[in-house]
């Protein structure tokens, strides 16, 4: 028990120390990244591929869209990119080795916001395999 009552002490000096208390906490808000800061991304868990089409229920979800940099995926982006445009979907760039590649698919799609982001997290989550895909409250296709 005295051990347990030093302890608390102890733990209740250092967390209450005025002096400790004053001291500003980082500001990792102040903090500016770039775009380029964030490359290249990839995400272990997805490839290029063929995506089945299925039922999804996610009330509320918005729309979006998963690609990479690969000859399948600016196919795939060339044939839809006026109906992604007009319905305001946004893409993410799955796996893009450099900000060059980046802006290389966003040349094929002007207006289209494309982000890179890594998407395993995701794939599990909705069990994807493989992009280019796109997913709404209702359903996922390719």
């Amino acid at each position: 028990m005295k051990l347990i009552c030093a302890w608390l002490l102890i733990g209740g000096a250092v967390c209450c120390n005025p002096s400790l208390a004053e001291t500003p906490a980082p500001r990792h808000a102040d903090a500016r990244f770039s775009e380029e800061d964030f490359l290249p991304v990839r995400s272990l868990a997805l490839s290029p591929g063929p995506v089945q089409r299925r039922k999804l229920e996610a009330a509320g979800l918005p729309s979006f869209f998963l690609i990479g940099d690969d000859p399948l995926s600016r196919f795939w982006l060339k044939q839809r990119a006026t109906w992604l445009a007009k319905r305001n979907v946004v893409g993410l760039v799955v796996n893009v080795q450099s900000k060059i590649a980046l802006e290389g698919l966003r040349q094929i799609a002007p207006g289209l916001t494309l982000a890179p982001v890594s998407a395993d997290d995701l794939a599990q989550r909705l069990s994807l395999k493989h992009y280019p895909v796109l997913i709404t409250a209702d359903r996922v296709e390719q």
